[in-house]
């Protein structure tokens, strides 16, 4: 496998996904939700970093999304931000700061912005939530949608099964889809919808549309950065979806036992090892 060069340096902005879109390059883009992670992460070259509020499962073990507060996101986006030169920083609005309340949604978009230094954020829905996306963009606060497998809805699915395989939900997601374009989110992620349909959706609006279980027809993929690196436990286990790129599980185990073993033997410290 190949190894991806950066050819182009500059700070990747809302408008290079767009332009990305237009020249038929795909889009990368992985969570962080650290700062040394952020570090590795952007310094590789990817395109975008996401501060998802995945970080509920991944960094505090929770089951779902739902339990996310907004300083915990502000927490995290800090990190990420702090260690970021290249990559499009986007930020998750948690559950419960903008469904049904535009001014509030308004109110936690500036927040997140102002005390992280994100460049965009994230809001998961549909028609349902188009106020408040309209709000937050009438500040000039950039967004990137999220339709399909909405986790924040995960109560309302009941599972996380494979979304729109039906007409009636599927002509929705196309018609969310859309109106998030038309009212000027920059980018929209598509997860764990038929391939087909993410397909046709990249193809009609004009926005990119980032997949996560959709297929490879859409114009760019986001993977959770501790599935695609293989730091998956017993409690967690990885998406179908997901490709592993490395079994740090493995690495980071091994590693823990020899240093186990050294101590205990009393190998480490020894006489190569300096004392400060």
């Amino acid at each position: 496998m190949s190894k991806y060069t950066i050819t182009d340096a500059r700070k990747v902005t809302t408008k290079r996904f767009l332009e990305m879109k237009q020249k038929g390059e795909k889009i990368s883009m992985l969570t962080s939700y650290d700062y040394t992670t952020a570090s590795i992460v952007d310094a590789a070259g990817i395109d975008s970093i996401l501060v998802g509020d995945s970080a509920a499962n991944v960094m505090a073990g929770y089951s779902t999304t739902l339990p996310m507060t907004l300083d915990q996101m502000i927490y995290h986006a800090s990190s990420v931000v702090r260690a970021v030169k290249r990559a499009l920083v986007v930020v998750d609005m948690p559950f419960g700061t903008y469904q049904g309340n535009a001014d509030l949604a308004l109110e936690s978009a500036v927040r997140i912005m102002k005390e992280s230094g994100a460049d965009a954020l994230k809001l998961e829905g549909g028609e349902e939530i188009l106020p408040s996306v309209k709000k937050i963009l009438s500040a000039g606060i950039p967004i990137c949608g999220h339709l399909g497998l909405t986790p924040q809805s995960i109560n309302k699915f009941g599972s996380y099964v494979v979304r729109a395989q039906e007409k009636e939900e599927a002509d929705k997601l196309k018609k969310d889809a859309q109106l998030l374009c038309e009212a000027g989110c920059f980018a929209i992620v598509i997860e764990k919808v038929p391939a087909k349909l993410a397909k046709e959706v990249a193809k009609k609006v004009k926005c990119p549309i980032i997949g996560i279980g959709a297929g490879n027809d859409t114009d760019g993929q986001v993977l959770v950065v501790n599935d695609m690196l293989g730091m998956d436990t017993a409690e967690f286990k990885q998406p179908r979806f997901v490709r592993k790129y490395a079994n740090l599980q493995e690495v980071v185990t091994e590693a823990v036992q020899n240093y186990i073993s050294d101590v205990k033997s009393g190998d480490f410290p020894n006489n190569e090892t300096e004392a400060y």
